[in-house]
């Protein structure tokens, strides 16, 4: 497997960080992570996963930092500067001969696409929703958006109700999977999370 290096572009007046890893495929991620201000970073088991998952099946992966994390500059937006900041590191991926571009967002990152797919500003591929924090975040699920194809959560989420997001795939047409024992933070579980993306990727390729 190929190695990631860190990379930086422009964002606007502001600079974005990030770990990209080349593909073997013209087929490529954007992985998005948790609270900035709760210690999210692209620094985290769970994006750590989507990248290792997505870069097996051949993807070229871009793990990156939202505003004011790490070395990306400017400082945290209420998820507002946030959708910017994904559409830059979209940017990016194109930038190094990515066609189509899947997005993978965790907690917060889920939320930021979530709007980002409700105000019609998101028009790349498919998009993957890790433990959305419904019961932290309100959601627009009104999106008019088949974009959405899959959703992960453990069954013990404090900030995610399973029940409800079930429903909430189904409404999305998009494929629901809960993980039995396992909270918002996937410790000691990200071995399940990663066959739960692996078998998402070979449907698609079926």
């Amino acid at each position: 497997m190929l190695k990631e290096e860190k990379v930086f572009w422009k964002n606007g007046a502001l600079t974005g960080e990030g770990l990209y890893c080349p593909g073997t495929e013209k087929s490529g991620v954007v992985i998005c992570h948790p609270h900035p201000l709760m210690g999210g970073s692209m620094h985290n088991n769970v994006v750590e996963t989507l990248q290792e998952v997505f870069a097996g099946d051949g993807y070229a992966t871009l793990r990156f930092n939202f505003r004011g994390v790490g070395g990306s500059t400017g400082s945290y937006d209420e998820g507002r500067g946030e959708k910017t900041d994904i559409v830059s590191a979209c940017g990016f991926l194109k930038s190094q001969g990515v066609g189509e571009i899947t997005l993978a967002g965790y907690s917060f990152g889920a939320w930021v696409a979530c709007r980002l797919l409700a105000g019609g500003d998101y028009n790349e591929g498919d998009v993957v929703l890790i433990s959305p924090p419904d019961k932290y975040f309100d959601f627009d699920w009104e999106m008019k958006s088949s974009a959405v194809k899959l959703i992960i959560c453990g069954d013990s989420d404090m900030f995610c109700d399973a029940a409800a997001m079930r429903a909430r795939a189904y409404g999305l047409g998009a494929k629901f999977v809960m993980i039995e024992a396992t909270d918002h933070f996937y410790g000691g579980r990200e071995r399940l999370l990663a066959e739960c993306l692996k078998g998402y990727l070979d449907e698609k390729k079926a």
